[in-house]
């Protein structure tokens, strides 16, 4: 039996006059609160309480340890309160890390009005097209676009997303409009060239299996925001995810190909390391973008 369950048990008894009443309020019977009693003295040496059928009758050593119990108990409460209030508490320092483009346009403008909810809150971003190791570099949490496969890791996710192949149409007048991936060999492919990045291929979907296309094209880089603007230039075709093109597809500026066969979900993710109690700095976070990732509109509107 742990000692704060003997304890509370001993002022429950003191308190109510009976083992009757105070078993009641506990949901055992008077059987366990004796053992508990019991024990109780037995572990401190003393008789805390006289017992008898006529009632109970706390010793002068009873009366001493009630009143040391009752301000033990209310220490106790007390210290939960602030440990649960603290685990709730928007406050440190948060170190986001997230894609070039996508960090600029759709974390960091986040970042004035998240802060105005939690002024005791430190934030800091690292927006890079490389991959990070979370842990090792002392990031709280990560956005990612694709798929999350690391078991270390926790994916929540924010957006559907997906990745499509896209250009202006002037581009597909000029060129032609490819009608199977495999034609995107004779399309000028702008490629994104970061190690594991799209020169190992564009990934499709055909008859429920996935295959890569190698592609080619006369410029490639490893910025994300470049290759968006060689493409609106027509300069070539991309592989790019739909948040970053909503508001050009909707204003014609550019169109989609190859639809049928782009892969469902290449969603925006919220990821964090598997740890046992999620800081509420992160968990807050996470849920602002998530609402307002999801706001009607908000991709369409070109933000």
């Amino acid at each position: 039996m742990d000692r704060y369950t003997e304890i509370r048990s001993f002022v429950l008894v003191a308190e109510k006059g009976s083992f009757a009443a105070a078993a009641l309020i506990e949901g055992v019977t008077p059987v366990v609160l004796g053992r508990r009693l019991d024990g109780l003295e037995a572990r401190l040496g003393v008789k805390l309480m006289h017992r008898s059928t006529r009632g109970l009758r706390l010793t002068d050593l009873g009366e001493q340890f009630l009143d040391q119990s009752r301000q033990l108990l209310r220490d106790f409460d007390e210290i939960e309160r602030g440990i649960s209030s603290g685990r709730n508490a928007v406050r440190g320092h948060l170190v986001v890390s997230a894609p070039a483009a996508f960090g600029r346009r759709h974390v960091a403008p986040h970042a004035t009005a998240f802060k105005a909810l939690h002024p005791d809150l430190r934030m800091s971003f690292n927006f890079t097209d490389s991959v990070v190791d979370l842990v090792r570099e002392g990031y709280d949490m990560a956005i990612r676009i694709g798929e999350v496969t690391d078991p270390n890791y926790v994916a929540v996710r924010l957006f559907a997303n997906r990745r499509v192949v896209c250009g202006t149409p002037a581009y597909f007048e000029r060129h032609g409009v490819p009608r199977q991936p495999e034609e995107l060999a004779r399309h000028n492919c702008l490629a994104f060239n970061l190690a594991g990045g799209q020169q190992r291929g564009w990934t499709f979907l055909r008859d429920g299996r996935l295959f890569a296309v190698r592609v080619e094209g006369d410029l490639a880089c490893n910025d994300g925001e470049l290759l968006y603007g060689w493409v609106r230039q027509g300069l070539g075709v991309g592989w790019r995810s739909t948040w970053e093109i909503q508001a050009e597809l909707k204003r014609g500026e550019l169109v989609t190909v190859l639809d049928e066969f782009a892969v469902p979900s290449y969603d925006i993710q919220a990821v964090y390391p598997q740890q046992r109690h999620l800081p509420a700095k992160v968990r807050h976070f996470i849920d602002y973008l998530k609402t307002a990732y999801n706001q009607p509109g908000y991709w369409a509107g070109g933000i």
